[in-house]
């Protein structure tokens, strides 16, 4: 198994070894006035995001000004389909975490709202960008569009930044095997099961957060005791069985974790239920972090309690091979 790349990463200053959040259109502390920014919805962090990233610092250090982020929550398609679930890569916590790790100074969250939602793009620019954020510069993806009707091109802010006095990067599609890393194109992989795929695009192994619950205890009698998650119905992940790590406390264990109904026994609602090797403790009510290593096999009915714990031993071989081979 090949090693995940680290597109996008650079060094990390020392002046930017503190990473700030800024919720809101509000002026900016004075370490981040005058940012280079990177401009975007940034789900997942992937690594055409973060060739993003790269070029906004890059930016900044030529300029010598700090790199932020600027993104939006809720995610915009949230606020104009509110009906329809979204599967975010990640969430708000979580997609901070990510864009700290890029060696960002900071990031500045705007609410997307109707009042953003009916900004014109020129008024975007010249009343957010130049007015209150004092840009010295900006980067932005090939297909980053913004303002009202999502009329701002990165075309149009290329322009606009040649009437305000600031340079505009614009960052081409990332191709992989002729098909573009996207946030869509990871979304897709997770569905399918496809997690060494969604990894490879993301520059890191997918992974998610959640609180342990209390769950049938079943596991414990058939000899495989589980961290039981009730996950997001927005999540999309195929059933199955997967090689994970799950982190508590900041150590990382291997494991083996399904996820699905439990068709050989309830059909019920959709769990995440992770056996972790070589492990003894009461991890109800804590926040753990589950990395997806590897895709073991779809969510089967067994015919016979034998029969199934027979398949989570081979199961568990397989995890702990895939794991191993990892590496990470």
């Amino acid at each position: 198994m090949t090693s995940l790349p680290r597109a996008g990463r650079l060094p990390m200053p020392a002046s930017q070894l503190s990473f700030q959040v800024v919720q809101g259109i509000r002026p900016l502390p004075e370490p981040l006035a005058r940012p280079v920014l990177a401009i975007g919805n940034f789900d997942g962090v992937h690594r055409g995001h973060q060739a993003v990233i790269a070029t906004a610092r890059a930016m900044g250090a030529r300029l010598g000004r700090p790199t932020l982020a600027l993104t939006f929550e809720p995610h915009p398609r949230s606020f104009f389909q509110p009906s329809v679930p979204l599967f975010r890569l990640t969430p708000a916590r979580e997609k901070l975490d990510a864009l700290e790790a890029t060696g960002l100074a900071g990031a500045i969250v705007l609410p997307f709202d109707g009042t953003l939602a009916a900004l014109s793009a020129e008024a975007f620019v010249a009343e957010v960008l130049v007015g209150t954020f004092g840009i010295a510069g900006a980067a932005v993806g090939f297909d980053f569009h913004f303002g009202k009707a999502r009329s701002g091109s990165p075309a149009f802010l290329k322009e606009q930044g040649a009437q305000h006095g600031f340079p505009v990067e614009v960052v081409e599609a990332l191709l992989e095997a002729d098909d573009t890393i996207s946030s869509t194109a990871i979304r897709r992989a997770l569905e399918s099961g496809q997690v060494g795929h969604a990894a490879h695009m993301l520059g890191r192994h997918w992974s998610l957060r959640s609180v342990v619950i209390h769950g049938d205890k079943r596991g414990r009698d058939l000899g495989y005791p589980t961290a039981n998650l009730a996950l997001p119905e927005e999540i999309q992940l195929a059933f199955g069985i997967y090689a994970v790590k799950l982190t508590v406390d900041g150590i990382p264990h291997d494991a083996v974790a399904s996820y699905g109904r439990r068709p050989t026994f309830d059909n019920g609602r959709a769990l995440l239920e992770v056996h972790i090797f070589d492990f003894s403790g009461d991890l109800y009510g804590r926040e753990v972090e589950v990395a997806f290593h590897g895709y073991l096999r779809p969510e089967l009915k067994f015919s016979s309690v034998d029969e199934l714990v027979r398949q989570m031993d081979a199961d568990s071989r397989a995890a702990r091979a895939i794991l191993a081979a990892s590496g990470s």
